[in-house]
């Protein structure tokens, strides 16, 4: 019975260890504090709660016609940030739609909605 239910522990361990790692999730951005304003190239910070394998990720600007834009980026100071560089874009709606790779190669995506105003 003490076999069992050790058995039983480490299986449930394993598992829990393996759903924690197991996505790049999002944690923070800067948009959230600091708007883009129209005609000014600007840099938005990501922070996904692992470290991300940027040669494998691709981050777009989504533009009004649901136009993609390949966006440059690169690893910021901390672990899991991204630096993410925005051209100088007109007055108007937009979306930064990323597929990310975690360090432990699991692929997330997700879409960031935001306004550019004057």
């Amino acid at each position: 019975m003490k076999i069992l239910c050790r058995f039983i522990l480490l299986s449930l361990t394993l598992c829990q260890t393996q759903w924690a790692s197991a996505h790049a999730v999002i944690t923070d951005y800067s948009l959230k504090i600091t708007p883009i304003h129209a005609n000014n190239p600007a840099k938005i910070e990501l922070s996904f709660n692992s470290q991300i394998e940027l040669g494998l990720s691709q981050i777009f600007l989504v533009s009004k016609g649901d136009k993609h834009e390949l966006l440059q980026s690169e690893n910021g100071n901390k672990q899991g940030q991204v630096i993410v560089y925005i051209p100088a874009l007109a007055s108007g709606d937009y979306a930064l739609r990323f597929k990310v790779f975690a360090a432990d190669g699991h692929l997330t995506e997700d879409v960031i909605h935001f306004s550019v105003s004057k």
